[in-house]
């Protein structure tokens, strides 16, 4: 019986896996952009890590209608208080790259690393920058009722009274939370901190006696001011702002102490570029509508709007930065 052999052209065979090759990338490629460009074509979930109240939830619901309107599509919010908003930053790091779930992250998020030591997640990698939507300094206030009249007042009891005053937060973090501790690193003096779950708690602890004084976002302790339930003694910018010209800023006291936090998006790393980029135009556009604008401004926000790599940048300085005022204040986690 004659063997049968077979003559295998191997130039061929890796010709035609080459090619095979080539077509699976380029359908892949095509399905991706189509999938971009078509984006979004479902509901979009925006994280907040703090709870509802608070200033990051005061900065997103006026942004909600004229956002849906520019994608086309509804936003849910979803609330993930705790940690100082690292259990919802670790959410998004799970979460698929494809541009339906956001996380609006505050200064905290460049905060953290310094503070947790084993943080669930990786704050360079693991993150793709949207925008920088805008900053908020912080305010220190006592009740109408307390006989702090003015910052003065409230030094001269403190260092008198070595941690007698506690001081709320909206949590580990955050920059109320690091502006009470560089107020006592100037002031030489020793405060209680007490740490909530965002603004909203932590008002409404300062409302019920539950703590003598804090540092809050303007934006969530201003109307109680305007309320005459609050009483503003500083506000930690470089300057007075417009809405409070009457009350001094702490640089005015202590030049190197001020507390501008900052408001953000950011997707998982991976989302596609072109779904970034329509995130971008549709954040920005929306900061810019004559309505919104107004009502953030009247909140005590400063409007920002940026490009991906220029929020990417912000979020590496302020990573250096913080690390810096954490050490120097000896912040720790309570």
């Amino acid at each position: 019986m004659r063997a049968i052999t077979f003559s295998i052209n191997w130039k061929f065979i890796s010709t035609l896996i080459i090619f095979l090759i080539a077509f699976a990338s380029h359908t892949l490629s095509h399905s991706e952009n189509a999938s971009s460009n078509s984006y979004p074509i479902q509901p979009i979930t925006l994280i907040i890590p703090y709870a509802p109240g608070g200033s990051a939830d005061f900065l997103a619901r006026p942004l909600m209608a004229e956002l849906q309107k520019k994608l086309g599509q509804p936003i849910v919010i979803d609330y993930k208080a705790g940690a100082g908003g690292t259990i919802a930053t670790a959410a998004l790091a799970k979460s698929k790259a494809d541009g339906y779930t956001l996380l609006m992250v505050l200064s905290a998020h460049a905060i953290n690393p310094s503070l947790y030591p084993n943080l669930p997640y990786d704050t360079k990698k693991d993150f793709a920058a949207v925008t920088l939507l805008a900053k908020l300094p912080q305010l220190l206030v006592v009740r109408e009722d307390s006989p702090f009249k003015n910052l003065s007042d409230l030094i001269n009891f403190a260092k008198s009274n070595p941690d007698k005053l506690s001081y709320g937060s909206a949590g580990n973090g955050n920059t109320s939370h690091l502006a009470g501790e560089m107020l006592q690193s100037q002031a030489a003096i020793k405060m209680v901190h007490v740490p909530y779950k965002g603004s909203g708690p932590v008002v409404v602890a300062m409302l019920g006696g539950e703590i003598d004084l804090m540092f809050d976002s303007f934006s969530t302790s201003y109307p109680q001011v305007k309320a005459g339930k609050f009483r503003a003694l500083a506000i930690a910018s470089a300057k007075r702002s417009a809405l409070l010209p009457n009350v001094p800023s702490l640089s005015e006291t202590y030049p190197n102490l001020f507390m501008e936090g900052w408001y953000g998006i950011l997707a998982p790393v991976g989302t596609p570029r072109p779904v970034i980029e329509k995130l971008n135009s549709a954040f920005n556009q929306t900061l810019n509508n004559t309505q919104v604008k107004a009502q953030l401004m009247g909140s005590g926000y400063d409007i920002v709007g940026t490009t991906p790599e220029q929020y990417t940048k912000t979020i590496e300085d302020d990573l250096l930065m913080w690390s810096k005022i954490v050490k120097d204040s000896g912040a720790k986690l309570q």
